[in-house]
């Protein structure tokens, strides 16, 4: 007989853990960038899950081809910038997110997923950690954020999110919390710009879960 796996699927339709591979074979069937490994145990499965996924099975590459955009509005973007974004199924729910060249996709930094998390939270992590990222490799290019909200938290150097902390999401209170600190305890040239989404299309770090 055969022995029981678990699947996790980082990336794929509706990302998880599933006990038979029927059923997580059609969450990443025809999902271009799926993510996923199987597990002997429960417990292996959800360490995984709740972690990162390159820790399992390495770095996801990216396309290296310009985001593709209306020739109407190609002249609008700068180009030379990082996008950042974070995708939360639920809310709260299971939150991760990322920053990546503007132009190519290619991705510089991608943290989660983490529970209990929401979208609004993920889209100022991202924001913050984007500037620190730019500011560690003394670049003063700009910054895409498609979250108004991302950008008033930090301009005003403190998050307003009504998530409620427990043991469960406690990792993500720290990093607001050290993101708040970073903010306030630093200065930056890149100029923050909201990514005109009705215009443009999605932002070049979106998670494509929509």
């Amino acid at each position: 007989m055969a022995k029981k796996k678990y699947y996790v699927i980082w990336e794929g339709h509706e990302p998880g853990i599933y006990d038979n591979w029927p059923e997580a074979k059609r969450q990443v069937n025809g999902y271009e960038g799926a993510r996923y490994k199987s597990f002997k145990s429960k417990e292996e499965a959800d360490d995984a899950y709740y972690g990162n996924s390159t820790d399992y099975i390495g770095t996801k590459k990216k396309a290296t081809t310009q985001t593709t955009v209306s020739a109407n509005y190609d002249a609008e973007i700068i180009w030379e910038s990082i996008a950042v974004d974070a995708a939360c199924s639920g809310n709260p729910g299971i939150m991760e997110y990322r920053g990546v060249d503007t132009k190519t996709g290619v991705e510089f930094f991608r943290l989660g997923p983490f529970k209990q998390g929401t979208n609004n939270v993920g889209e100022f992590l991202a924001l913050v950690h984007g500037l620190a990222y730019l500011k560690q490799k003394n670049s003063t290019i700009p910054i895409y954020t498609d979250s108004r909200t991302a950008m008033a938290w930090v301009r005003n150097g403190k998050h307003k999110s009504s998530l409620k902390r427990s043991f469960v999401n406690d990792k993500l209170f720290v990093l607001m919390e050290r993101a708040e600190r970073w903010v306030k305890a630093n200065t930056w040239e890149n100029q923050i710009i909201k990514w005109e989404t009705k215009r443009w299309g999605e932002i070049p770090a979106d998670f494509g879960r929509k």
